[in-house]
């Protein structure tokens, strides 16, 4: 996968990746940078450099010598730890690059401590606090989400995860053990269909904003704002599906193994590890399943939207807007 070409006058364009987002190879390679957890590890230092780097080089006042790979090692950084929309900086643990480990923790703890009512309500709880941190963090949009729009989304999300995961757990007691473990990804899964709209029901009210392929601002569209929820929530469920379904039954063959029997305190840490291992693989390529910028017709937006694009900006047939992620 080549790199995106540079302008007429050969500079980076640096408003787009450095791959091609028309290709799933290309949105992958994208987001294996963006996730990559050591990005946690940048200093502000580093990420405030990156950002000055990055806002220069758009001006083009780059100090002399600057080498493409080091305005595009700064890109990286930067995307990996601003939000595209508002420019600011997000929390630590609501960034892509904070998925694999919190996830690999949080998951790999809910599939080993699954089997007491407890364990069961504390990590649905600690997973839905995390992932309300993570849904606010990666919003699309410019717009603020009110407190009371916050607690509703995270207290629903709890809710739900809460209801699938108790109940399902009290229904698999008849089934084989190996159902059993299965219980906190339906949960999850669950939970994504209600946390993920919920947080995001300010841009599901009122839109979010689109743009033309030369990122003029044309206006806010719900029907935009609807995609861009969908492509979220299918994309997330994808995202826990591997390491969720796939320790199980590398878990239950080993927990039948002798030396598992003998040191049963390894059980946690090796379905933490199963988890991160593949975690650091399908958290980048789910979040490529979809285009970050995604795009619609003009025929397909609300039709007062249509009717100011058509009077205002002339000549526009597509507008494009950030998913989220």
């Amino acid at each position: 996968m080549t790199d995106s070409p540079p302008d007429k006058n050969g500079r980076l364009l640096l408003n787009k990746p450095r791959w091609s987002q028309d290709t799933f190879s290309g949105r992958a390679k994208h987001f294996f940078t963006i996730t990559n957890p050591l990005n946690l590890l940048a200093t502000n230092e580093q990420l405030t450099s990156a950002k000055i780097l990055v806002d220069k080089y758009k001006l083009g006042i780059e100090p002399p010598g600057t080498t493409a790979e080091q305005v595009w090692s700064a890109k990286y950084l930067y995307d990996s730890a601003y939000h595209p929309d508002t420019g600011e900086k997000q929390l630590l643990i609501g960034r892509m690059s904070a998925q694999v480990p919190m996830n690999m923790t949080i998951t790999g703890a809910m599939m080993t401590f699954y089997r007491t009512t407890p364990a069961v309500i504390f990590w649905q709880w600690l997973n839905q606090s995390f992932n309300a941190i993570v849904n606010y963090t990666n919003r699309s949009g410019d717009a603020p989400i009110s407190t009371s729009m916050l607690m509703q989304a995270y207290v629903s999300a709890t809710g739900a995860a809460l209801g699938v995961g108790l109940g399902l757990k009290m229904m698999v007691k008849r089934f084989p053990p190996i159902v059993g473990r299965f219980v906190p990804f339906a949960a999850v899964a669950a939970a994504n269909c209600v946390n993920i709209p919920l947080m995001r029901q300010r841009e599901l009210m009122h839109g979010i904003p689109v743009f033309d392929e030369n990122g003029n601002r044309l206006g806010e569209s719900k029907i935009a704002a609807q995609n861009a929820v969908q492509m979220t929530v299918v994309s997330r469920i994808i995202m826990a599906l591997p390491g969720m379904t796939i320790p199980p039954f590398i878990m239950n063959y080993l927990e039948s193994r002798t030396f598992m029997k003998r040191m049963p305190w390894l059980a946690s840490p090796v379905q933490i590890g199963l988890v991160g291992v593949i975690l650091c693989f399908a958290t980048p390529m789910c979040c490529a399943i979809f285009p970050q910028i995604s795009s619609l017709t003009i025929n397909d937006l609300e039709l007062p939207l249509q009717e100011s694009i058509a009077k205002n900006w002339k000549g526009v047939d597509k507008v494009y807007f950030n998913k989220g992620l």
